[in-house]
């Protein structure tokens, strides 16, 4: 038994798994933190960064997070909104006057916190743009995006539109007019010491990079402006990318996901007030489902499930069925997720907070299914 109270031999076992994984050729590494009211149980790096087995992952090796790059993103918004820059209730509209007309004045700042804002899921605005310059991707969503639906009538997952409009909405009503980058600094990445996280790949961080293997297991390219290749906008050093293109490491992350763990505070800095978190983690979409991930279970004959989405976060919520938290997760358990390799969640009833970061993108079923097991080992560990 370890000092965190999680037992040592089922985390053995979970880097068991993570090798026979890999030796099956489904992704290609890891690295995987694990702790319990703060007390590390795990901490390990296990394969590579390539298919080949030829770049060992280390415990500080950087990834592109994807996804959870929107969680920096809710995080600033709904900072936003306690320093009463904007509210839940404020109209995008009224955020970002040149969004309007088409039903976009219906638009709530908590409609896009919770996917529901009624706009089609689309992971790119215009077909082959570059994706890596911020003011180009509002211009094109103020340009192209329009609702399909009436505010809160579906869940519909957004890969990129939401956070387009929330980040320009913190940009625009930020008192010192600063760049998305910087509030990310300054705001987030400072306070909590995350030396090893930028918004774009930060220069120093290049040599330590995982250069993502999509492996095809993703609709679409990501190109930028200096050319690097069909995802180079995952290379780009000054991309700025509010959905999807931050690039962190294991213990930067684990000191993001145990901010939410001590409710809003690590270290003595305060990102969020536990009032926030509580608004934050309750399930703010009923028992609809995802639009997009029933979408993509009906391939494996999974049934529609509710989405249970908070203000920013995914959630476990109850019910037994296929999730990325586990079946063993409490139904308070919530975190963020980035495609095919990126998790973390915190347990609040177990007190129990996970991160990995894996190398080599997996189709999105699979994916779940690789995390449920994950997730289902490590709450096995929790004595």
């Amino acid at each position: 038994m370890s000092e965190a109270k999680m037992d040592a031999g089922r985390l053995e076992h979970l880097k068991a798994v993570v090798k026979t994984d890999i030796a099956a050729g489904l992704y290609h590494g890891a690295v995987i933190k694990v702790a319990r009211g703060g007390t590390v149980a795990l901490d390990v790096a296990i394969g590579a960064a390539d298919a080949a087995q030829t770049q060992p992952l280390q415990r500080n090796s950087v990834f592109s997070i994807f996804s959870i790059t929107k969680a920096f993103t809710n995080v600033l918004t709904l900072r936003a909104i306690e320093l009463g820059h904007f509210a839940l209730t404020s109209r995008i509209s009224d955020l970002i006057p040149d969004f309007r007309g088409s039903g976009r004045e219906n638009i709530q700042v908590w409609h896009l916190l919770s996917h529901q804002a009624g706009f089609p899921i689309i992971f790119e605005v215009k077909p082959g743009m570059y994706i890596d310059r911020f003011d180009e991707m509002v211009a094109a969503v103020i340009e192209v995006v329009k609702p399909v639906d009436a505010p809160c009538e579906k869940v519909s997952y957004s890969p990129l539109v939401n956070h387009v409009l929330m980040a320009e909405a913190v940009r625009r009503t930020d008192p010192k007019r600063r760049s998305y980058r910087a509030i990310v600094q300054e705001e987030i990445l400072d306070p909590l010491g995350m030396k090893d996280t930028s918004v774009g790949l930060r220069a120093d961080l290049k040599a330590r990079k995982v250069v993502p293997d999509f492996r095809g297991n993703y609709p679409i390219g990501h190109r930028g402006h200096s050319n690097l290749g069909p995802n180079g906008a995952f290379e780009e050093e000054h991309a700025e990318m509010p959905w999807v293109g931050i690039v962190s490491t294991v213990p930067d992350m684990f000191r993001f996901a145990e901010m939410f763990r001590q409710d809003g505070a690590f270290d003595g800095k305060r990102l969020l007030s536990p009032a926030t978190l509580a608004q934050a983690c309750r399930n703010w979409t009923g028992d609809k489902p995802n639009e997009l991930y029933t979408q993509r279970g009906r391939e494996r004959g999974w049934a529609p499930v509710p989405a249970y989405i908070g203000l920013g976060f995914s959630l476990r919520g109850t019910g037994l069925f296929h999730h990325l938290f586990g079946t063993l997760a409490s139904p308070g358990t919530f975190g963020n997720y980035g495609a095919g390799t990126t998790l973390y969640w915190v347990d609040p009833e177990r007190d129990v907070t996970f991160v990995c970061l894996s190398a080599g993108v997996m189709e999105s079923n699979a994916n779940v299914e690789r995390f449920q097991k994950f997730s289902d080992i490590v709450l096995s560990a929790a004595t």
